[in-house]
């Protein structure tokens, strides 16, 4: 059972990405089966996902309502595949979270900060224990960005 989404929230399903198939209800129904094509399949080609729908007697509300269970289900696979790509993301930059994964040390007797994360040792911990922060977190968001660009051309 999936959650009827409002129409706003429904991605656009362009009809060129449709095969729509129409063939005769299965079970009961009588004479009246036998003689229409009501029930609709429709595969959303780039993606893969099929609904079939014959519950009701009409070929068009048959129609309707698989398109909008076709939007649910790209919706959820979109939703899916954006969460995984954030909890991956977050995972690269976080690390495992175990004890021995470290972010930083402060070593107070050498003055010496260092990030593990990206093999930065600095030699001001009294400017970084004062609020100065621009000296560690530039270098993190340029090896960040630089990760990301690495990503890009790998998809490529």
């Amino acid at each position: 059972m999936m959650p009827e989404l409002p129409e706003a929230e429904l991605p656009d399903i362009n009809p060129a990405d449709l095969r729509i198939d129409t063939f005769r209800s299965s079970g009961a129904g009588g004479q009246h089966v036998n003689t229409t094509d009501s029930a609709i399949r429709i595969t959303h080609l780039p993606t893969g996902i099929v609904v079939e729908c014959q519950d009701e007697r009409s070929q068009h509300k048959n129609k309707a309502k698989a398109l909008s269970v076709l939007g649910a289900r790209i919706h959820a696979a979109e939703t899916a595949k954006r969460q995984q790509t954030e909890a991956s993301t977050r995972r690269n930059l976080l690390g495992s979270g175990d004890r021995s994964d470290r972010n930083r040390t402060y070593n107070f007797p050498q003055g010496r900060v260092t990030d593990h994360r990206i093999n930065l040792t600095l030699y001001r911990l009294d400017e970084t224990m004062e609020g100065k922060l621009d000296m560690l977190i530039e270098p993190i968001v340029q090896e960040h960005q630089a990760d990301l660009l690495a990503a890009l051309s790998e998809q490529e």
